[in-house]
């Protein structure tokens, strides 16, 4: 995504500014998950440092992307609805800092991760897990829990329903084919981002709040721990999934694709081609020469 982008698009305009930041905290957020990987399954084994700087990645890249998704949707909301508002105002410059105050913004939600996050040996293990002051422990759990649940889905879905709403009261009295395919894509996007996040997000909250709904014991709270487990595990895949909804969906995206494949791909690959081919054709003269050969014993010519 992000060499087509470059290389084709030239990034001409607002959304493929933020269309390039969108995949490239897809691509922080993949950095860090066979480190967690490799947690999950074993213990921490890569030091302090490394600890809070992956849990600061992770979190830039959760912050970053669904905060590019937004701002893809009112992308998308200013150019439909607004649209002579939007020739002044979706330019590339207002793309390029607009992002930059994004990136700042998901830089700083994602400090407390960076900091609290620490390394602490528990028997022959070593765990890497965030460790608030034992003074205002819950007020610090329930804060970050709350952050991330506000920031990562009530507030995208609040100016999502409405920018959507207002985009498709717009199509609807305005029948342009091009339009409709930008919104698809931004709108699948979005679906997609919700359909992977939402279970994590209602599995955390209700984890951390647990006593506000019900009496937990030993059963309940091992039943929410893998819940949490699944959904973070389901949540983590939609990094992934954002370049297949622009392959599927995006039709110019298609297109790039395949100039970039027949061109740099295909032609690396059939370097040998020329061989092959007269290989073949060497192979073809052989069989052709000894069937007349045959013909011409048989029919004694």
């Amino acid at each position: 995504v992000v060499l087509i982008l470059v290389k084709y698009k030239k990034l001409k305009s607002m959304t493929d500014i933020y269309l390039l930041n969108l995949a490239i905290s897809d691509l922080l957020f993949v950095f860090s998950l066979p480190f967690w990987a490799y947690y999950a399954a074993h213990d921490w084994i890569f030091g302090e440092a490394l600890c809070r700087i992956l849990s600061g990645v992770y979190l830039l890249g959760f912050y970053s992307g669904i905060f590019f998704i937004i701002l893809l949707t009112i992308d998308r909301y200013l150019a439909i609805v607004h649209a002579v508002f939007a020739l002044k105002a979706r330019t590339v410059t207002y793309g390029i800092l607009t992002s930059i105050v994004t990136w700042a913004v998901a830089l700083f939600a994602s400090v407390p991760g960076i900091v609290f996050h620490k390394t602490q040996q528990e028997n022959t293990q070593y765990t890497c897990s965030a460790h608030y002051p034992p003074d205002s422990l819950i007020n610090w759990k329930h804060s970050y829990i709350l952050k991330m649940n506000i920031l990562g889905l009530i507030i995208p879905m609040i100016i999502m329903i409405f920018c959507y709403s207002q985009i498709l009261k717009t199509l609807l009295g305005c029948r342009n084919e091009k339009k409709q395919k930008a919104v698809r894509l931004i709108f699948v996007i979005m679906i997609f981002y919700f359909i992977f996040w939402t279970p994590f997000h209602v599995a955390s909250f209700v984890h951390t709040f647990q006593t506000s709904f019900f009496s937990p014991d030993c059963d309940s709270q091992s039943r929410l721990d893998k819940t949490i487990q699944v959904t973070e595990t389901i949540s983590m895949i939609h990094c992934c999934i954002n370049p297949v909804i622009y392959a599927f969906v995006g039709e110019k995206f298609r297109k790039y694709l395949y100039t970039f494949f027949q061109k740099h791909v295909a032609a690396h690959l059939c370097k040998k081609c020329p061989s092959l081919y007269r290989e073949k054709l060497e192979r073809v003269s052989s069989t052709f020469t000894a069937s007349t050969a045959e013909h011409d014993i048989s029919t004694g010519l």
